[in-house]
């Protein structure tokens, strides 16, 4: 069960997608709506939704008519960072060159405390087909295809979605205290394109995600990887970053990447970024510049 929001005659409706494709309408303005209701009436999201649909009749289009929009308006996105050998080994040729040596990120890879950084704010965060700005600073810039989890106010992993995690590589590898500017600017995260129910979910550590790029219509990088490769458990991210904060309803955490383009890719504008979860969907952005 996939929920999502889509644009139709200058309103927005929030909707239950079936394993059928049906395509239900949901009585809430938004997720964090749903979100509070299951927390008033003290049911899962899945529960919920279910009773809902029944006696609801399926809208008459298919999701691949719909203008699917942000399907979540999370207030904070968090991101996990060296949670994957790939990742730890890009930050290190970032850092050092083409041959590191033992570093901060060697140490953190294998650390109890986890890297967890704010990535984003409702503001900065676009959905599907919104265009992902370049960074005017920053002449390496890749996308980061993440696995992220949707979490209510107690931090239970509510959902799954897709998350985008721009990152410029020359300014984070420059100094590791930098990283904000590495990460957060405009249009910097794009989330979606729907929320895939984590009770409908029989393994989230199976979870295959393809990142593919495309330039003047052609391909110029695709690849793929599992979540099954994750160094850290779910459940230890989301206790770290519950440590004394505070979670807002619909808050995403993302989960860190294994995708990681080649030492001599930059984005450019223009370019075209798709990236996939099987049961969740693709999540497509363009690039451009502000």
């Amino acid at each position: 069960m996939r929920i999502i929001l889509y644009a139709e005659s200058e309103r927005t409706q929030l909707a239950a997608v079936t394993e059928d494709l049906k395509v239900y309408p949901l009585p809430y303005e938004n997720f964090q709506e749903l979100l509070k209701t299951c927390d008033e009436q003290q049911k899962s999201c899945l529960t919920l939704v279910n009773e809902e649909l029944d006696g609801t009749e399926p809208i008459g289009k298919s999701i691949d008519e719909l203008d699917l929009i942000l399907p979540i308006n999370a207030g904070e996105v968090w991101a996990s960072g060296v949670t994957y050998l790939r990742s730890k080994d890009a930050r290190n040729y970032e850092s050092q060159g083409s041959e590191p040596t033992v570093s901060f990120y060697d140490k953190v890879y294998v650390a109890e405390r986890p890297e967890l950084f704010l990535k984003s704010t409702d503001k900065r965060t676009i959905g599907p087909n919104d265009p992902l700005y370049l960074r005017s600073d920053s002449t390496w810039q890749i996308p980061e295809p993440e696995l992220g989890l949707v979490l209510d106010e107690s931090g239970n992993i509510v959902g799954y979605t897709i998350g985008n995690d721009m990152s410029c590589r020359d300014i984070e590898g420059e100094n590791p205290l930098y990283l904000p500017q590495a990460k957060m600017w405009k249009h910097s995260c794009s989330i979606g394109p729907s929320i895939l129910l984590a009770e409908t979910v029989e393994d989230p550590y199976a979870f295959d995600i393809t990142c593919t790029i495309f330039r003047e219509g052609k391909k110029v990088f695709e690849d793929t990887a599992s979540t099954s490769q994750l160094k850290r458990r779910y459940e230890e991210l989301v206790e770290f970053l519950k440590r004394d904060n505070e979670l807002f309803p619909g808050t995403v955490l993302l989960t860190g990447t294994c995708i990681v383009p080649p030492n001599d890719f930059t984005l450019r504008a223009g370019d075209e970024v798709e990236i996939e979860i099987p049961g969740i969907g693709l999540l497509r952005n363009p690039v451009a510049t502000q």
